[in-house]
């Protein structure tokens, strides 16, 4: 089976080691949201479907749980080096049914593979603690054991890294996973699962299934599912988080952002706003860091408004697999309809359009990197998170100022500053209300090996993905307290 870019492809379900089709009559059609073209169908799997993924998740739990460390990070050694070996197919796959650019598509599959890398280190990861002696002849030892089964539910946005913020440390900490990803993407996690299935791991330690609302409703209600990993809007998210908890799961939920950044008068503005426009606009806008607020500081309010003009003026939008195309297209017409009226809204609030992406229907969800200049305080865009290549200009007499307009924010997911300044640089990264802080940085994105954080209405739980959040996540801490006198000794 392959899902190399062709012919459409009929999406399957990846459970117990074989590929099996939905027991629903329902399909659904994947499109290249760049040319309309319908390039896969899915059919959205039941819970009978899902209860099959857990059961056989379930059942090879106990073997695996019991492979030591050492040998469970064997098959994430050779998926690694899979995952290099056809990072090109992987993201010309990404590009056609996500839309953003081949070397967006080839970025994100990097972060999916540093995942693999850090994971790789679990027997040092997932180490515990041992105390001699806490009273006299007593040792006390802490270990970590996996949970047991684990879902994984993510987005269309990234869909090749972000199901790698999670499976790596889940499988490798002696976890089995469900993996279920967004029904608009299906093709890249088809592709990368038929990976897997090269890689050596035993029947049942990763499965797949497709679909909605009833798949993943299944999951959140399955006694058998220990903990979530999820990643969507605030509103899903916050669904997601109340709904597994209520039946005692572990769960780590990341939800919607809107991240400010703010330009200082001393900031290197041509550099600023070449970094804020790749950040505000780079694939497309559809991602949680993605800038969509620029606060300018005094005299900045002027010169940065003249580069970031200039700089997002000279953007190239189109298929993201043709070369030198610099923006492809959102991922679907209802969302390119919300954020066009969304556009106006702003427009008819008070903002001036300094750049409308609005363009005529034509073939494609297109919509070309958008300013709005002056945004009123009381806009509800303010608060809304456009998730699109919408960038709005505010404007602030001083850092403090700008402080507030952050804190006001429902969300804490990234905030920037743009400073040649060491003081500005510190009171900045010590006050700004949000998890991922950027100085100089126009996304601020972990590496692997520290946790993607977020705060506020940007994340719902209290570990994070990546790194040794990721670990503390997916196990459990046991405590053994012991006592082997000598007396005890020698009776043997």
């Amino acid at each position: 089976m392959s899902t190399s870019v062709g012919a459409p492809v009929q999406v399957k379900n990846f459970i117990q080691g074989h590929w099996v089709s939905s027991t629903s009559e329902e399909r659904k059609n994947v499109f290249d949201p760049a040319t309309d073209e319908v390039i896969g169908s899915v059919t959205p799997s039941t819970t009978r479907d899902v209860d099959a993924a857990v059961a056989a998740a379930g059942e090879a739990f106990h073997g695996w749980r019991r492979t030591p460390p050492e040998d469970r990070i064997q098959p994430l050694f050779k998926l690694k080096a899979i995952l290099e070996t056809h990072l090109d197919e992987l993201a010309r796959i990404i590009s056609r049914e996500n839309g953003k650019t081949l070397t967006e598509a080839k970025a994100e599959l990097r972060r999916a593979i540093e995942n693999v890398e850090v994971a790789c280190g679990i027997p040092t990861m997932m180490q515990g603690r041992h105390l001699e002696d806490v009273a006299r002849g007593i040792d006390e030892t802490m270990v970590y054991q996996p949970l047991g089964v684990v879902a994984i539910i993510t987005p269309f946005n990234f869909p090749g890294m972000i199901p790698f913020w999670f499976l790596p440390y889940a499988i490798a900490t002696g976890n089995t996973v469900v993996v279920k990803p967004s029904d608009r993407v299906p093709l890249t996690m088809m592709r990368v699962f038929e990976l897997i299935e090269t890689a050596g791991f035993p029947s049942g330690v990763v499965n797949l299934v497709n679909g909605g609302k009833t798949a993943v409703d299944a999951l959140l209600d399955h006694p058998q599912v220990r903990a979530i990993s999820f990643v969507g809007s605030t509103a899903i998210a916050r669904y997601v988080y109340a709904r597994a908890a209520s039946t005692g799961k572990r769960v780590q939920c990341q939800g919607g952002a809107k991240n400010h950044v703010v330009i200082m008068p001393d900031a290197d503005m041509e550099t600023a706003a070449q970094i804020i426009n790749d950040s505000a606009f780079g694939c497309a806008g559809q991602r949680c860091l993605a800038v969509s607020v620029a606060v300018s500081i005094g005299s900045a309010q002027r010169t940065f408004r003249e580069a970031i003009l200039d700089t997002a003026s000279s953007l190239k939008v189109g298929n993201g697999l043709d070369p030198g195309i610099h923006m492809g297209p959102v991922i679907t017409p209802e969302s390119r309809d919300r954020i066009e009226s969304m556009i106006a809204l702003g427009h008819q609030e008070g903002a001036t359009l300094l750049m409308d992406g609005r363009v005529e229907r034509k073939i494609g969800n297109f919509v070309r990197p958008t300013i709005l200049d002056g945004l009123p305080r009381d806009s509800d865009l303010r608060d809304a998170e456009i998730f699109g290549p919408v960038l709005s200009l505010v404007h602030a007499e001083s850092l403090d100022e700008a402080i507030e307009f952050l804190e006001r924010s429902a969300y804490g997911n990234q905030a920037s500053l743009f400073t040649s300044s060491g003081a500005n640089a510190r009171q900045f990264r010590y006050d700004a209300p949000a998890g991922n802080i950027g100085i100089n940085i126009g996304v601020a994105a972990p590496m692997a090996y520290f946790p993607f954080s977020g705060w506020k209405d940007s994340f719902f739980g209290d570990l994070h993905a990546q790194s040794h959040d990721g670990v503390e996540f997916y196990t459990q801490k046991k405590v053994v307290v012991e006592r082997w006198g000598r007396e005890h000794a020698r009776k043997f």
